[in-house]
């Protein structure tokens, strides 16, 4: 057997590989990105960024209907986007296996809230599995789509942060190719069809499956008992199971790798074990909730953080009530907050929108440091595409007395994602004021993806890139109120801002510059 180091996402990409997967739609979000990045580069797979999370879920659902394995992936935020067919994917089932990767985020290194996914899981009434290394990382992803073919089910998939961007020791297996489903769609209307009347049947199979997958889970080999001191238990999963050996390697552990359903005949038998009961989970209580509504006297966020990261030192102190003491470091290591990048084509607009005091709605992306000095030019941020539609809910808000003073700004993939129907909504509403599309021709928060408007897919092939102007025109806009000017161009960006603004009409601006730092990836790789 071959051993390798991998990322936790490098080997989630191998799991699904090895398990036959055959098909991969997802979404580019830091922590997730990497793993269909990696999946594509394996031969017999077909793989797609989608526009958006909730596509790149029905698209995948599409091919697990038709008996393909497939893998589809995104970080938390995205599976709000994705809400809406996740949770009618548990009442049409799969044909194939198919696996769903949310990679949270706990501290927020790259997002806008911290949020618990497994909260979906229990919501959507699907099973979770969520690995704590590499080598489970891999292990898990291909028992998820053995779990998902035996109980006709999505399977979720928790990673977080430290899983995905942290590396261990994997050994890696042959693919399987022998036993997989027939890829052939078979109609079947009850199944695939979710009108009221069949819908209200899938419902029961929902439920009745659930209970299934949870004396399943009393079984799985996953769910185990290590066995230690038994004056302190403790109740963990994940990355933080590895806190929790580091801070007490003798104590007796229950280390849960499938989070939901619950198996409550272990929880049961393990508490019994030991006089004291920790439970110990990253962001909210999840585990403890379900284990106290068992009638069963355990400690958790009593004693731990429902914020942030934990560590070995945090699950001490929660323990024992001793802080650590801080190592004597002789030097100050100086802040280094993010900033755009020099020579940014995105330094130009929020220059100018600075100077010119305007209201400024931001959205995800690279650009929304502009909020940060010297430019402080972005007053809201909420989600993917919100630029848009915020800018338009403050100018209802204000009705006559609403002066365009208000400039939406977003970036190209993000406007691909979910500013297009912002864009319908302006237009279909009238509303009037400015929309700046922040062309750099790159999904650069993430790492350089292609997206719609690039013209190039997730393998390097060359496909369409939406046009703008088509597209303002589509939606009712005249083409004199659509405009693209060159980044570097100052004067040109500042003439045009002035001008849209002063029409009172509805107005897109693209503002078009190359990122520098995709422009150098571009320039060695064509070396």
């Amino acid at each position: 057997m071959e051993k390798m180091v991998l990322f936790g996402n490098e080997a989630i990409a191998r799991g699904a590989w090895e398990a036959g997967a055959t098909v991969g739609t997802g979404y580019p979000g830091t922590p997730s990105t990497e793993i269909l990045e990696s999946f594509v580069t394996y031969p017999e797979v077909s793989t797609e960024w989608s526009v958006n999370e909730k596509v790149a879920l029905e698209v995948g659902l599409g091919a697990a209907m038709t008996g393909a394995r497939t893998l589809v992936t995104m970080k938390h935020v995205g599976v709000n986007v994705a809400s809406d067919p996740l949770f009618t994917s548990a009442y049409t089932g799969i044909k194939g296996g198919m696996v769903i990767v949310t990679a949270d985020d706990p501290e927020l290194h790259s997002s806008q809230n911290e949020q618990d996914n497994r909260n979906y899981a229990r919501a959507a009434k699907l099973p979770m599995l969520e690995p704590g290394d590499s080598q489970e990382a891999k292990d898990f992803t291909k028992m998820a789509f053995s779990i998902s073919e035996q109980f006709d089910t999505p399977v979720f998939l928790r990673s977080t942060t430290r899983i995905s961007h942290s590396q261990t020791i994997v050994n890696v297996e042959d693919r399987v190719t022998e036993g997989l489903p027939e890829v052939k769609f078979v109609k079947n209307l009850k199944k695939f069809v979710m009108i009221p009347a069949f819908a209200r049947a899938r419902h029961h199979v929902v439920e009745e499956r659930l209970l299934k997958i949870a004396e399943y889970a009393e079984t799985l080999e996953i769910n185990r008992i290590e066995e230690g001191d038994t004056k302190r238990g403790f109740i963990t999963s994940g990355i933080v199971y590895n806190y929790v050996k580091e801070a007490f390697p003798d104590a007796a552990v229950l280390k849960l790798g499938m989070v939901h359903p619950l198996p409550e005949k272990l929880i049961r038998k393990f508490c019994e074990q030991v006089d004291e009961v920790f439970i110990v989970e990253e962001l909210d209580p999840f585990f403890e909730l379900q284990i106290k509504a068992m009638g069963i006297e355990v400690k958790g966020k009593a004693c731990f953080p429902i914020t942030g990261e934990l560590s070995p030192d945090l699950i001490t102190q929660g323990v024992t009530g001793e802080k650590p003491g801080k190592p004597d470091i002789a030097i100050e290591v100086p802040p280094r907050p993010p900033a755009l990048c020099p020579g940014c084509p995105h330094r130009t607009v929020f220059t100018l929108l600075h100077d010119m005091d305007m209201i400024v709605t931001g959205d995800i992306g690279c650009y929304t440091l502009g909020v940060l000095p010297p430019f402080s030019a972005i007053d809201t941020c909420v989600d993917m595409g919100a630029s848009i539609t915020v800018s338009q809910g403050i100018e209802m808000a204000m009705g006559k007395d609403f002066k365009n003073d208000t400039v939406a700004v977003i970036g190209d993939s993000t406007f691909a994602h979910s500013g297009i129907t912002g864009l319908l909504n302006a237009a279909y509403n009238k509303r009037t004021s400015l929309i700046i599309v922040l062309d750099n021709g790159t999904t650069a928060m993430t790492g350089m993806q292609p997206n719609p408007l690039s013209g190039e897919m997730i393998s390097g092939e060359s496909t369409v890139a939406l046009d703008y102007v088509k597209l303002g025109e589509a939606v009712g806009m005249s083409t004199n109120d659509i405009k693209m000017v060159n980044a570097f161009k100052k004067e040109e960006v500042e003439e045009a801002m002035k001008e849209m603004i002063a029409a009172q009409r509805l107005s897109l601006l693209v503002i078009k510059g190359p990122c520098i730092l995709d422009k150098k990836h571009k320039k060695k790789k064509n070396q």
